[in-house]
């Protein structure tokens, strides 16, 4: 006997149907041949910045002081290997994969690039660049003091380097050593809460320059404004004029105007799985939507904040929250639909890209594990994303690299599923 469907049953078939399409993961395959071999010997330190330009090339920001002595005995007179050689910061990948152009500015963290070829890049504040010539033009005003004394990275008093001499390595700072960390000394912890709280009142959350290091760099030409992911009191979104590099304004967690943010630490302080902390909890990351949303990741409290561009707060998601130190939340992209329909989540603890709908942030798949294979993460750190949806991502830590993910409806992903499933003999 055959069976007919009634309108509604057609009407709840179609509503399934809607859901699943909105809950399906996007589909990537790795693309093992992106980038191809570095040139001129040059072996890439941990990668702490990521942009796509308008033609879709990728400039990667590097650090080279990362490497170590054995990965530097090119470098020396006469050479005692054939690798390798520290690379320039700033390094321009095309789209097949070859090195089209590279400038070596101080390394620092968090980096974009305009329309017009300037690179704005994170060295203690935000110095802006002409990526033709690697020229400095100009730079947002920052604090002559930090909190805790000291230079921050890319201050320009960095040591000279010398041909052949190595760091201890990504990942020294760290390792807990041998027999663990000594206890902390009450004197010395009372002197250093003293001088913080004598800074904090110098410097109140109000201060409209960079008063920390800076976490992340995103440019909305259209406004000419810039973002900047402040790390003073564990995180500020900070957005100035794109043209005078003017401050024009700034927030924090939930939304709080900047008289609003606390110097308390307490309230910046986040256990896994515990409580949200009322503050940001630190390594602050953002980037904001074709909708005029900012995405303010909060990685140390595994939770995204999202605001309107003037930091009204909207709502918040929570992303694995059992995650424990370094946190589940980093760098921040979009799917390539107009709708941006999904968040493109880097996760330098777990290794994963996370997959999560843009409208409630709900995860629907992730990409990638730990590991050192093709297509595997191991520190993965800064994620950017092309027109045509594919994806790249940048490793610190013991990956030190960049890779390309191209959908897998694409041409070339269909080509490399294909391949996959290829059998070899």
């Amino acid at each position: 006997m055959k069976r007919h469907l009634t309108i509604p049953a057609l009407c709840v078939l179609a509503l399934y149907a809607a859901l699943g399409a909105q809950t399906a993961a996007p589909r990537y395959r790795y693309d093992p041949e992106w980038p191809k071999p570095l040139p001129n010997k040059w072996k890439m330190g941990g990668v702490t910045g990521l942009a796509v330009d308008k033609d879709d090339n990728v400039w990667v920001y590097d650090r080279p002081n990362d490497l170590t002595e054995i990965e530097l005995e090119a470098e020396l007179t006469p050479p005692i290997a054939d690798c390798c050689v520290r690379p320039p910061s700033m390094i321009h990948i095309d789209k097949n994969g070859t090195v089209i152009g590279s400038f070596d500015a101080p390394q620092g963290h968090g980096m974009d690039i305009d329309s017009k070829g300037f690179a704005y890049l994170g060295q203690d504040t935000v110095r802006k660049y002409d990526t033709r010539t690697g020229m400095l033009t100009g730079e947002i005003a920052r604090t002559p003091e930090r909190e805790g004394g000291g230079g921050g990275e890319g201050g320009r008093g960095a040591a000279p380097r010398m041909p052949g001499r190595g760091s201890q390595g990504p990942v020294a700072g760290f390792l807990t050593p041998p027999g663990g960390r000594p206890a902390p000394n009450p004197d010395a912890m009372a002197k250093t809460a003293a001088a913080r709280a004598a800074f904090r009142m110098k410097y109140p959350p109000t201060t409209p320059m960079i008063v920390g290091g800076i976490e992340e760099i995103r440019l909305d030409e259209a406004a000419n404004e810039i973002y900047v992911a402040d790390n003073y009191l564990n995180g500020r979104v900070m957005v100035f004029a794109l043209d005078t590099l003017a401050f024009k304004r700034g927030w924090g967690a939930y939304g709080h105007t900047l008289t609003e943010i606390s110097t308390n630490d307490a309230d910046h302080a986040y256990k896994p799985n515990g409580p949200m902390p009322k503050e940001f909890a630190g390594h602050l990351t953002l980037n904001f939507s074709n909708d005029g949303l900012v995405y303010a990741a909060d990685r140390n409290a595994n939770r995204i904040h999202v605001t309107d561009k003037q930091g009204k707060f909207v709502k918040e998601f929570i992303l694995a929250p059992y995650t424990g130190i370094g946190g589940s939340t980093g760098g921040v992209g979009f799917s390539p639909d107009k709708e941006q329909r999904y968040l493109y989540i880097s996760d330098l603890t777990n290794n994963h890209v996370w997959f999560l709908n843009r409208s409630d942030g709900k995860v629907v798949g992730t990409l990638g594990s730990m590991g050192d294979s093709g297509g595997q993460f191991y520190g993965l750190h800064m994620i950017a994303v092309d027109s045509k949806g594919n994806i790249y991502t940048g490793e610190v830590f013991a990956g030190e690299r960049v890779q390309r993910f191209v959908p897998a409806d694409s041409p070339r992903g269909k080509v490399l599923e294909q391949l996959s499933r290829t059998a070899l003999n």
